[in-house]
């Protein structure tokens, strides 16, 4: 360039920096290898990872799903384009968006490889070199929490029924690291799998660290934990928080619960929900409604249930219940609507299947029962009332054992629910296991203590062996001493009477015991003692009237299709012939209903559900 000459072009300028460049040096640049991508962004420009990260924050699964399989692909293909750290966190994304799309394996397949990119990640950082201006970027900064990893890893295990893996991981865990919701899922593993001790360890420490965590303190009083003991543990926070006064009372309440004492738990709730600030609190009348249930007053029962549902129509805790007692009461047509309902507010419930197998159940479709009882133990294991239902089914179906095993389990959950006990005496008893039955009605007695319940329980067994009546007498004596509206124990007593043929004071029994109530069995039974004495006229009228309380009890209609054909010899002769004559169509409907029960039969093999 000629001196005072103007540059043809500006060095300043990109574009001119590519012209003035010299040939070899522009030959070198082209032909060099292309750069490694860097591990992180410039400050203040997001990367891919990045924006997986604010799309997983946002829930949007389906494309952090989408992307973060692209990007894994990518990466395997070449490994060099993303660091370790960003890798991890991909694969724990991808895994997060698997686990909400309810796809578990696949979940915890990407969750260990995530784990184990992580230990890699941990190795090269402690190896690599230290620099003195070396700053922890924002990357770093936000990678995922390995604990956060493993607590998912063990929800997906207990989603796939794999309790001793969930134990195993969350076992894996540092006791100084493990959060709340950590102690809390592992306490529950350990109780279900009936490790006491460690489940017991487990729930202090989530109270220690949140000492409201209610559902927790249910878990110490469910394993034997004195009320004293739990509510110590709140002490500090019921004289320092405002408003609190109330939870000493509820714990108390619940220890009663637990230790199978109904009498003064219901008392001690109804105290709570008369204070002003606990009225119709769903989940205390909930309570009451069960703790009546379990002290076998079933007309108290239903009314809680209804109130507590007219309170919260979306209410499913304890439905299965309330659907029990109305089928019960021969309200069927009731509790199918029920179950309708209850179908759509969320059939992922135990209680909605529970609901229509007692509709089956009491419609003498035992098959259908068991199906149904079989689907809602699937989705609740721990479901008492789902046990109880298939374990009926399975012993009116003529398999007695494996409905015993079924009331066992049920015992183990619920070992202060006296109906557990019943329905496995009952198979005891239909298998002319006597002595079973007498040992296990003794323990019920001794554990549960003597209340008109039990009482009436072991004089059921005791009326089975001609050697036990007199005791059976005193017993049921001692039960209606206690509580002379318990119809179980009016049932067996008069039971008794018919057996020593004293049908007039079984009469004055059944009178004393409809005083104050209306009971379709009771109605019926003193319609069979009118019968005995002459009273047809009266007789007829109980019978009416249990037929009116349920249309379905087949015995109260046996009884007055019998005194009409006592009464009319003639015409009755004349029902015979006709009903010989149309036998075939009798037959035909018989062979429909079988071919029903062989249907559900099948469905159930084919849902593994035996």
């Amino acid at each position: 360039m000629f001196p005072g000459a103007e540059p043809l072009v500006d060095p300043k300028d990109p574009c001119a920096a590519a012209i003035l460049e010299s040939p070899l040096r522009r030959s070198d640049r082209l032909f060099a290898p292309p750069p490694r991508l860097p591990a992180a962004s410039p400050p203040g420009r997001m990367n891919v990872i990045d924006h997986v990260r604010d799309m997983a924050a946002a829930g949007l699964h389906s494309n952090v799903r989408l992307l973060s399989s692209l990007l894994l692909t990518m990466s395997t293909n070449n490994p060099e384009l993303f660091s370790p750290s960003q890798k991890y966190q991909l694969l724990v994304y991808h895994a997060d968006s698997l686990f909400h799309d309810k796809e578990y394996r696949n979940a915890v397949s990407k969750y260990t490889m995530a784990l184990q990119q992580k230990k890699a990640l941990s190795k090269t950082s402690k190896v690599r070199p230290s620099t003195g201006n070396s700053t922890s970027t924002p990357q770093s900064q936000c990678l995922p929490s390995e604990i956060e990893v493993k607590y998912k890893m063990a929800e997906c295990y207990t989603m796939l029924k794999q309790d001793k893996d969930a134990i195993a991981i969350l076992d894996g865990i540092p006791s100084r690291q493990r959060t709340p919701k950590i102690n809390m899922m592992l306490a529950n593993l350990y109780k279900k799998a009936g490790q006491e001790r460690p489940s017991v360890t487990s729930y202090k420490e989530v109270l220690r660290q949140c000492p409201l965590a209610l559902d927790a303190i249910l878990g110490l009083l469910s394993l034997s934990v004195k009320g004293a003991e739990v509510a110590s543990m709140t002490m500090n926070v019921i004289q320092t928080v405002p408003n609190l006064d109330w939870l000493s009372v509820w714990i108390k309440a619940y220890a009663f619960v637990h230790t199978g004492d109904n009498s003064r738990a219901i008392n001690t709730i109804c105290s709570l929900e008369k204070k002003s600030l606990l009225r119709d609190n769903v989940d205390l009348l909930g309570s009451l409604a069960d703790l009546y249930f379990r002290a076998g007053d079933n007309k108290n029962s239903v009314l809680k249930f209804e109130q507590a549902q007219m309170l919260d129509p979306y209410l499913i805790k304890g439905m299965d219940v309330y659907g029990y007692l109305l089928a019960r009461e021969g309200r069927l047509e009731d509790v199918e609507n029920l179950g309708c309902r209850l179908f759509n507010i969320s059939d992922q419930h135990a209680e909605p299947w529970v609901v229509s197998g007692c509709h089956s159940f009491y419609s003498k479709r035992y098959s259908r029962a068991l199906y149904l009882g079989a689907k809602a133990i699937q989705l609740n294991s721990n479901s008492v009332q789902a046990l109880l239902l298939k374990g009926a089914a399975l012993r009116n179906m003529g398999r007695v054992q494996e409905a015993i095993i079924h009331f066992r389990e049920a015992i183990r959950l619920a070992p202060c629910r006296l109906d557990c006990y019943e329905g496995l005496i009952e198979c005891y008893l239909a298998s002319n296991s006597i002595r079973e039955a007498m040992v296990m009605a003794n323990n019920v007695y001794k554990t549960l203590g003597a209340n008109a319940q039990t009482l009436t329980l072991l004089a059921t067994v005791c009326l089975e062996d001609p050697v036990t009546q007199e005791k059976a007498k005193t017993l049921l004596d001692k039960a209606l001493n206690q509580r002379p509206d318990y119809i179980k124990a009016v049932v067996k007593k008069a039971e008794l009477l018919s057996r020593e043929q004293k049908y007039e004071d079984g009469i004055a029994l059944l009178r004393n015991a409809l005083a104050n109530q209306s009971d379709c069995v009771l109605h019926r039974i003193l319609g069979d003692f009118l019968v005995a004495v002459n009273e047809y006229q009266e007789a007829m009228d109980q019978y009416s009237i249990a037929l009116s309380l349920d249309p379905n009890d087949q015995k109260s209609l046996e009884g007055m299709q019998k005194m009409e054909k006592e009464e009319s010899p003639t015409d009755a002769t004349q029902e015979e012939d006709v009903d010989d004559m149309e036998g075939s169509g009798e037959e035909g409907d018989l062979e429909g209903s079988d071919s029903e029960a062989a249907q559900w039969a099948d469905q159930e093999q084919w849902f593994g559900m035996q």
